[in-house]
């Protein structure tokens, strides 16, 4: 695998599709718009369904028919790279300092750090391994694998972007500073793009490896971030709904463009 074979048109449509769709969710909040308690914990039900089926059909499956071996060979391979994906993303959980918008805070002291920056480091930690899974699988240079990352990843930041915005809000922020925040944060995941894009240039090999450890990083996210903010409110129910729809459009989504 070379450089040019890396760095194709579909890696820097991943960057753009991650900063675009986030900056697209914020700009409600300049309309005054508010979400009920319910309406977010749907939309973030839909975005944990769609992270979930974009972790198994774009991430997980692809990389154990990458590895090379038998089935259980690769089966086995692929767990060892997205525990590792998971320990990474639990270790930085838990030595960066960050905010989440419902739970607090988690991580190293951060009393001398401004509030504004937990949550920017809290939205990172997310979206981070968002943008390496989106890197990873534009690297493969395979659309049947990167179109539907993009599609899916790019639909759940719009959403996501509101969410994150009116959270600032609701913290008392001005809609300029919400939007700018918001922004900065689908910078940090088209970074992630061209991270992951990066890594699995160095080798061929490392592919396989790149996609089983970006599922289990997202995986993470959605077990220890997304789905736990669904559960609050007491509209679970309703969230659980959210995350089945999502997870069904991510399955027609990945078949759309087998075909």
């Amino acid at each position: 695998m070379n450089w040019a074979d890396i760095w194709n048109y579909q890696v820097f449509l991943g960057a753009s599709i991650a900063f675009l769709s986030t900056g697209l969710g914020a700009l409600p909040v300049l309309f005054n718009v508010r979400f009920s308690a319910r309406l977010h914990d749907i939309a973030m039900g839909i975005c944990a369904g769609v992270m979930l089926g974009a972790t198994v059909f774009s991430l997980i499956l692809p990389a154990m028919e990458r590895f090379g071996g038998t089935g259980l060979h690769n089966a086995g391979l692929s767990v060892i790279g997205l525990l590792l994906g998971g320990a990474l993303l639990h270790t930085t959980n838990r030595l960066i300092p960050h905010e989440h918008f419902f739970r607090g805070t988690e991580g190293s002291t951060s009393d001398s750090i401004r509030r504004l920056w937990l949550f920017i480091f809290a939205v990172g930690i997310h979206n981070l391994p968002e943008g390496m899974a989106l890197g990873v699988g534009a690297a493969t240079g395979e659309e049947n694998i990167s179109l539907p990352l993009m599609t899916g990843i790019g639909a759940q930041n719009v959403p996501e972007g509101m969410i994150v915005a009116l959270a600032l809000i609701a913290e008392g922020f001005a809609a300029r500073t919400a939007i700018l925040v918001t922004l900065s944060t689908g910078l940090v995941e088209s970074l992630g793009v061209l991270i992951g894009a990066t890594a699995v240039g160095f080798s061929a090999a490392l592919l396989p490896w790149g996609l089983s450890a970006s599922g289990g990083a997202m995986l993470y996210i959605i077990s220890s971030e997304m789905i736990p903010e669904t559960q609050k409110n007491g509209f679970e129910h309703q969230a659980t709904a959210g995350l089945m729809v999502g997870f069904a459009l991510m399955m027609i989504l990945d078949n759309a463009f087998q075909a």
